[in-house]
């Protein structure tokens, strides 16, 4: 039996008088202001690596580096001061009757014409445009024979163009603008990234020099120098440094769980990867296993791997505006396929090698054959584990999901970057989340008491582990994080000791097992608030008041609090937070908002992680002990009520 709902589809006022007066056409700078995830992702505040503001210090630099691969200009300076930042080239200079154009008119460049620009990385017309209208100061000086010409914008309006003057400047173009605070709200430009960021272009571009505020950043050796940089653990064997016409690899294995890679296109960081990434791979297992003439499974050939592929290609077509992933099929247009190209040069450069190094060959082949009789001992473990996991019912029990996920071949790039997975402490503190979290980028897994600890573990023992044989699935990473669900994976535990260790064992999980995880920048820790502070005489309003109204603090350090306590001074009410479970659902959806603070977890060659966490998580209980004991520091209480 079946019932006939009449449902009401009766227009509202504004539907009913839609007309020729509601179509509206955009100029370009108010498109990009109403829409900047289009044109350079999601937007932050300056605590992610692929916030906003980097993005715009990219475009301008590409541009820079554009000219040095044209063979124009070997030094870039670059200042940042003040959240004022300033980019200068060496190269030709930007012709000056076409200053304002290519600052301000959409699909206005010089890269079209592949002759002038053949392998550039800006070909659209739109990345400097995008960095004027989201900035409230943009200025462009060009220099060219011993004329200069200048133009200032505030938000894409032109505000000031001068007339060609003499100069005695070499030429070159400069870039000055200060990102809109409006837009990107309190944002700070952070070292820890933009360095990274200029030593992987003079990593692939070999000669030029960066100075960035008095420091220069030069490479000799290429890739084989950023392999060296971002190695964690010591290579098996010598790196494997191969280049080409339009090509450079290098390649080297370590005692390490999982692939590691790191690919660029025409100098741009393709960090999802694409067709370039997927040739090499494919081409790696591929030679390697004709060369030991065996039938191997390729995971087992790259299991360990640590490497990095660069190409050249004309007129790339990427994924999105943020160029972060290939989706050119061919290397020009009448060039070969990337997989074809990427393959044939594998295939002839790494197997010549092989045969030039059989001692390097000989370690390859053990490392291999010690990936296989992993795997083989772990196939029925995972086996079952995996079916485990599947009955367990992610989606009702240990998860709750989101809509939008990082591996989501479909849908909107902004929300993509904006998938993340609170990793909470039992489900006190995931019940507030869940109750305020945006269903849409927000997924939520509740951890049952403390995790085992990793360290020294075997891949048996994690499967066998339901808390991180749920996880693994969870997170999709179980095969390497390629098929990872969440931008960004955040562990949300209390601000006590318990939390602390449990923050500690999750961090050791990812570091033995999932290092790339941290690497590529995915893994967080959520601040929240130690302290509430408000004014006693407010304290009547409704809770939800009392959560919005400027008489009410939320206090992540000491310092804060004793701030606070000074501003309401006798009438300050303080609350001290034990734990997440005890923030209201209201309350939380300060700290996991807009504005949420969270610390990302790194991983540098220089943090000496193996001797860490033999040291925290090891058997040494004795050196241990006296550490702490050495360390300890007793503090006063703070749970204060006034």
């Amino acid at each position: 039996m079946s019932e006939e709902l009449e449902l009401d589809i009766t227009p509202t006022d504004g539907a009913a008088n839609y007309s020729e007066d509601d179509i509206r056409t955009l100029d370009w700078k108010e498109h990009i202001r109403r829409r900047p995830g289009m044109y350079i992702g999601k937007l932050g505040d300056g605590t992610n690596s692929d916030d906003g503001i980097y993005v715009l210090l990219k475009e301008v630099l590409d541009n820079a580096i554009d000219e040095y691969m044209m063979g124009f200009g070997r030094q870039i300076d670059v200042t940042i001061a003040d959240g004022i930042v300033s980019v200068r080239d060496f190269g030709r200079g930007v012709p000056l009757g076409k200053v304002v154009d290519v600052a301000s008119k959409m699909n206005t460049g010089g890269k079209y014409d592949s002759k002038a620009f053949k392998k550039s990385v800006g070909l659209n017309g739109v990345g400097i445009k995008a960095v004027n209208a989201l900035s409230t100061y943009f200025e462009i000086v060009s220099t060219r024979d011993g004329e200069q010409k200048r133009a200032e914008f505030s938000k894409g309006e032109l505000h000031e163009e001068s007339p060609l003057t003499p100069t005695d400047e070499p030429n070159g173009t400069m870039v000055r603008f200060t990102p809109d605070a409006g837009i990107f709200r309190d944002y700070v430009f952070r070292d820890e990234f933009i360095e990274p960021l200029l030593k992987n272009y003079t990593f692939l571009n070999t000669g030029l020099t960066i100075v960035y505020n008095g420091r220069k950043f030069h490479s000799r050796n290429g890739l084989l120098d950023l392999l060296r940089e971002n190695m964690t653990k010591e290579p098996l064997y010598p790196i494997i440094h191969l280049k080409g016409a339009d090509i450079e690899v290098a390649l080297t294995h370590a005692n390490q769980y999982g692939e590691e890679y790191y690919s660029f296109v025409n100098g741009q960081h393709t960090t999802q990867g694409g067709t370039h990434l997927s040739a090499f791979k494919e081409a790696v297992s591929r030679t390697l296993k004709d060369f030991f003439g065996r039938n191997f499974e390729y995971s087992d050939i790259r299991n360990g791997i640590i490497a990095a592929v660069a190409v050249k290609v004309e007129e790339p077509v990427f994924e999105s505006q943020t160029k972060t992933k290939l989706g050119s099929r061919d290397m020009g247009p009448d060039g070969p396929t990337v997989a074809k190209f990427v393959g044939d040069f594998i295939k002839k450069e790494l197997d010549n090698y092989l045969h030039r190094n059989l001692e390097v060959a000989d370690v390859i082949l053990k490392k291999v054959q010690e990936s296989e009789r992993d795997r083989k001992a772990m196939a029925g473990i995972t086996k079952k584990a995996r079916e485990k996991a599947k009955q367990v019912n992610l989606h009702n029990k240990k998860l709750l999901d989101c809509r939008v996920h990082l591996n989501d071949t479909k849908g909107d790039d902004e929300l993509k970057l904006a998938s993340s997975i609170f990793i909470t402490e039992g489900d006190s503190a995931a019940g507030s989340i869940t109750k305020i979290r945006n269903v849409a980028t927000q997924a939520v897994f509740s951890l049952r008491g403390k995790p085992l600890n990793t360290y020294g573990v075997t891949q048996k023992v994690l499967y066998e582990n339901d808390e991180f044989n749920l996880l693994q699935a969870a997170l999709n990473i179980e095969e390497g994080i390629d098929g990872l669900r969440y931008n960004n994976v955040i562990i949300a535990t209390d601000a006590d000791v318990d939390g602390m260790h449990i923050r500690l064992l999750m961090i050791t999980f990812f570091l033995q097992f999932f290092p790339d995880l941290i690497k590529k920048g995915h893994v967080y820790v959520l601040q929240t608030p130690l302290f509430r502070v408000r004014n006693k005489k407010t304290s009547k309003r409704s809770s939800k008041a009392k959560a919005q109204n400027d008489d009410t603090v939320y206090c992540y350090t000491d310092d804060e609090r004793i701030a606070a306590i000074n501003r309401f001074g006798a009438n300050a009410e303080i609350t001290r937070f034990k734990g997440l479970g005890e923030i209201s659902p209201e309350e939380f959806r300060n700290f996991i908002g807009p504005d949420m603070r969270v610390d990302r977890v790194t991983l540098r060659k220089e943090d000496a992680v193996a001797e860490l966490l033999e040291f925290y998580m090891g058997k040494n209980t004795m050196e241990r002990q006296t550490f702490i004991i050495d360390n300890l520091v007793v503090e006063d209480d703070q749970d204060i009520a006034i």
